[in-house]
C-alpha cells in the first residue's frame, strides 16, 4: 500500500509512542519525507536514525516545545523549507500531568492547556496557512483521549485541555472544508506506551507488573496498542478518507455513555 506517496509529513510527538507508530505506518505506507518533532532531542534522533533505515527515506528532527507557540509555527516553516509542503500534520505531543479540581494549581492547568491546546493550535494555523497559500489539499488529525468527555477525577486540566483540542479539531474542520483542509481526530483509551508506563510509576506507585495487571482486566484483555491506531491515523491523513472532515472517532474498548448492566 502506497497511500502516502505524496505525503511531506510532519509528526509532533513522533519520537516514542503513539506518535512514532504512526510515524512507521507513514513511512510503510509511501511517506519519504517526513519531519518529527519533540522535546528530547536524544530521543529525537534515536527516532530518526531508526526511521530513516531504509533507502531514500528523508526525515528530520525538530526540537520544539508545544508550550511556546512560536516554536511551533517555526516547527512547520522549517519544514515547508525542507519538504517544499506540509501537506500531513499529525498531532500527537501532550503532557498527562495528574491533577484535580481539588489540587491542580494555576501554573499547572495553564501548562496543560498551553502543551495540549494552544501549542497544536498554532501547528494548525501554520499548516493551514502554507497549505492555503500554496494551493495544495492537506490533512490533519489530531490525537483527543476518551478523558476529553469527562476524565478522572485527578485528570482534570487534562480533561479540559484535550476537549479543548476536541472543539478546535471541529472547528477548523468547519472553518477550512472550501479549501480542501481536512482535520479530524481520535480519542484513544487507556494506550500501552512508554509515556505510560513513566505515569504510572511516578504518580500511581507501579511495579514492572502493572501493564500485566491492568490488561488482565480489560475486556479485549489489553491495552490500546499504538500500532493498532496508527493504521487509522494513516487513512485518516491519505487522500484514501475522501471528504470526511470533524470527525472524532472514539479508539477505545469502553463505550462511552455506558453504564453498568
Amino acid at each position: 500500500m502506497k497511500r502516502h506517496e505524496q505525503s511531506c509529513a510532519v509528526i509532533i510527538g513522533g519520537t516514542q509512542g503513539l506518535g512514532y507508530a504512526i510515524a512507521k505506518r507513514l513511512i510503510a505506507e509511501g511517506c519519504s519525507k517526513m519531519v518529527i518533532a519533540g522535546r528530547n532531542r536524544h530521543r529525537g534522533e534515536d527516532a530518526v536514525k531508526s526511521l530513516a533505515s531504509h533507502a531514500g527515506i528523508d526525515v528530520a528532527f525538530v526540537a520544539t516545545d508545544l508550550a511556546d507557540p512560536d516554536a511551533c509555527k517555526a516547527l512547520i516553516d522549517d519544514a515547508v523549507s525542507r519538504m517544499g509542503r506540509v501537506n500531513v500534520l499529525l498531532n500527537a505531543g501532550a503532557s498527562t500531568e495528574r491533577g484535580s479540581l481539588r489540587d491542580a494549581t494555576p501554573a499547572q492547568f495553564d501548562d496543560m492547556m498551553a502543551i495540549n491546546a494552544r501549542g497544536p493550535f498554532f501547528a494548525m494555523q501554520a499548516f493551514a496557512n502554507h497549505a492555503i497559500a500554496g494551493g495544495y489539499a492537506a490533512s490533519c488529525v489530531n490525537i483527543l483521549s476518551m478523558s476529553h468527555y469527562c476524565g478522572q477525577s485527578f485528570l482534570a486540566p487534562y480533561a479540559a485541555s484535550k476537549a479543548a483540542l476536541a472543539t478546535l479539531t471541529k472547528n477548523a474542520a468547519q472553518a477550512l472544508r472550501h479549501k480542501h483542509l481536512r482535520f479530524n481526530g481520535i480519542a484513544c483509551g487507556w494506550m500501552d506506551t512508554p509515556g505510560e508506563d513513566a505515569i504510572q510509576r511516578r504518580y500511581h506507585g507501579a511495579g514492572d507488573d502493572w501493564l500485566t495487571k491492568a490488561e488482565a482486566e480489560q475486556p479485549f484483555g489489553k491495552l490500546v496498542k499504538p500500532d493498532e491506531v496508527a493504521g487509522l491515523a494513516a487513512y485518516l491523513l491519505a487522500a484514501e478518507s475522501g471528504v470526511m472532515t470533524g470527525a472524532i472517532i472514539d479508539y477505545d474498548q469502553y463505550v462511552s455513555g455506558a453504564y453498568p448492566e
